[in-house]
């Protein structure tokens, strides 16, 4: 096994165009010494990605119901093969140099992400054009962390063998999964931040991001701060709670990466997809 080895981490349910999307950029990468672990959560079936990518190294796990996307995760993480384990969600993308950036940072810590820009897309010909984008990019402050987290975990780069100590992602947060395992990982583990926006965060109005959801969100929020002590938490939706003086005192600088250039992937113009 070549070393460092990557697995990149992917559930899916039911958006096969933009997972094709994030094929195209997984095929760009300027390091190439991955393999990817798609974990199709008893959706539309996603065989074609290997037809489309026979370059890329794709394992595709079926899952016989639908367990949720972090049941999800858990799986594909057990299924993982890499010395690092790298995120992704299906309607994210990252650009061509991210993998390469976040390798060259790893080797002082056990966790590491990066900032994103966060889009609004629309769909023009079966291409994703951007028509909104901003910097999402704030200091890491992890007393902060314990009142609003700047984590979003697409992109994200760690050890696999922090699940050796720490269990997997715990399902019973659902929203709040990542900041949960943020809290969990950097309890016990070397984290940092890296100031290029290598991702990029889909926000779309399109199909619906549960980031939005306020009210669904509330009684996993309540737990969440349950489970780690933090308190009273407020359930402002994300726009707003970037507003707060707490929030923007620590917003950064970042380089921004990515030209706006969307990217046309294989599947386009196949009627069926």
């Amino acid at each position: 096994m070549v070393s460092p080895y990557v697995s990149i981490v992917i559930p899916t349910y039911n958006r096969l165009l933009y997972l094709t999307e994030l094929m195209e950029c997984l095929s760009r990468q300027t390091f190439q010494s991955f393999e990817i672990i798609i974990v199709n959560d008893c959706g539309e079936k996603v065989d074609i990605v290997k037809e489309l990518y026979p370059q890329l190294l794709i394992t595709i796990i079926e899952m016989d119901t639908n367990v949720k996307h972090v049941h999800a995760r858990n799986v594909g993480v057990a299924h993982a093969n890499g010395d690092y384990i790298m995120l992704i969600d299906d309607d994210d993308l990252i650009v061509s140099t991210h993998l390469k950036t976040m390798l060259e940072v790893i080797s002082e810590y056990d966790l590491i992400y990066s900032d994103v820009e966060i889009v609004n897309y629309e769909w023009i010909h079966q291409v994703r054009v951007p028509k909104a984008r901003f910097l999402f990019a704030y200091e890491l402050d992890l007393k902060g962390m314990r009142t609003f987290s700047t984590f979003i975990p697409s992109g994200c780069l760690y050890r696999k063998e922090i699940h050796d100590q720490i269990g997997g992602f715990d399902a019973d947060m659902h929203h709040y999964w990542d900041w949960d395992f943020f809290l969990r990982v950097s309890e016990k583990f070397r984290v940092n931040r890296v100031p290029v926006a290598g991702v990029l965060y889909d926000f779309s109005d399109s199909h619906g991001n549960q980031s939005k959801n306020v009210d669904s969100m509330q009684g996993y929020l309540k737990k969440l701060s349950e489970k780690h002590n933090l308190g009273e938490l407020p359930t402002k939706n994300f726009f707003t709670l970037l507003d707060e003086p707490g929030v923007k005192k620590r917003k950064a600088g970042t380089k921004q990466v990515w030209d706006g250039t969307p990217f046309r992937t294989r599947a386009t113009n196949r009627t069926h997809l």
